[in-house]
């Protein structure tokens, strides 16, 4: 009776564990970035990326447009590199504010071409111009944009996991993640949080 008491006792403690554990791993796989929950792996192109950090988007230091995370196959400091480089990478958007309009981030992506392009945008301008058109519809709190790059494809943008379009061109995926990760970064902040700063 007692052998018996006592392997109920051990299998309890086993199962305690196995919830703990699992918890654990739960909590573990994602990420809080101001109100959003970002998830710490996403997947792309036939390859799991890795969260390498997130941040904010802010206007007047005091409105919260959008949570911001960068996603790579391993994590990475070096924004040169990973604005360069020829491999599988995203970079999500979650809205956070009904400010961000249709109008308005089209003008914020625009504005940050001209930054990172150092204003040579006359090379990808077509591109550019099929970009911003993938926030020609409706933009509400809560909508989730995808911007990835996917090594034989191009850039590729989803949003609400839907497939908006393709665009192709190492020139464009250089200047558009350049936007958050150049010398003139749309927010300073978020770019650090992005690199994991």
């Amino acid at each position: 009776m007692n052998q018996i008491n006592f392997k109920q006792t051990k299998m309890k403690k086993f199962i305690l564990l196995a919830i703990s554990v699992f918890t654990l791993n739960m909590a573990t796989a994602q990420t809080q970035v101001g109100e959003v929950t970002l998830p710490n792996t996403l997947d792309f192109n036939s390859e799991t990326l890795l969260l390498n950090g997130g941040g904010i988007r802010t206007k007047a230091m005091v409105l919260k447009l959008y949570s911001g995370g960068l996603y790579l196959p391993s994590k990475s400091k070096n924004a040169a590199e990973i604005i360069n480089a020829d491999q599988n990478q995203a970079i999500r958007l979650v809205i956070t504010s009904s400010f961000v309009s249709s109008e308005a981030m089209s003008e914020a992506v625009e504005d940050g071409f001209e930054a990172s392009t150092r204003g040579e945008t006359e090379v990808i301008a077509s591109e550019i111009k099929a970009f911003t058109g993938f926030f020609s519809a409706e933009i509400v709190e809560g909508d989730t944009y995808d911007i990835t790059y996917q090594t034989g494809k191009g850039v590729v943008c989803y949003k609400n996991k839907k497939e908006l379009g393709t665009i192709s061109g190492m020139d464009f995926k250089k200047a558009l993640f350049g936007i958050w990760l150049g010398k003139q970064p749309a927010d300073s902040k978020l770019k650090s949080g992005m690199l994991g700063k």
